[in-house]
């Protein structure tokens, strides 16, 4: 399984979600099934480490961040088996981009794998990168919840 964790800038929110996806998945034994990468839809921050901020908060938590920012790549739609963007702005960025119909179909909000998001009309990860420091707790919340359920997943259909 290889998955792909997409935002704007790849520099706070994706690379967070890379972190605590790859944490995860060492603690579950998995690191040698699930190949984890992150990127962004823009070019904005392309070489830049994770901000440090989200660095900062990620490892309070124990999850470490780490690599250069990436924009998406065209051969990143036939690499990843999911493309998961952390808001509908690049959920509908990765579509136009998307070179048919089943690669569209592999690109998938983040949220939709939080079990407790079910119903919530916004599944979007709120973009930190112009706020205070209280919003990269809120992504690690929110990415946290979607990364395990997201495992939960994949482990449950491995089964």
């Amino acid at each position: 399984m290889r998955i792909l964790f997409v935002c704007l800038g790849n520099i706070c929110r994706s690379p967070t979600a890379e972190g605590v996806m790859r944490r995860l998945v060492a603690e579950a034994g998995l690191q040698d099934e699930i190949e984890i990468d992150s990127a962004g839809t823009g070019a904005y921050h392309v070489g830049s480490p994770p901000d440090e901020r989200a660095t900062a908060a990620a490892l309070r938590r124990g999850t470490e961040l780490a690599g250069a920012a990436r924009q998406v790549a065209d051969e990143d739609f036939e690499t990843y088996d999911l493309l998961l963007a952390m808001d509908g702005s690049n959920l509908h960025e990765l579509r136009r981009r998307a070179p048919d119909d089943e690669a569209r179909a592999r690109v998938r909000l983040l949220r939709e794998f939080d079990p407790a998001s079910e119903g919530a009309g916004d599944l979007d990860v709120p973009d930190p990168y112009y706020g205070g420091l209280h919003g990269f707790d809120t992504v690690l919340d929110q990415v946290e919840a979607a990364c395990r359920g997201l495992l939960d997943e994949i482990v449950a259909a491995r089964r």
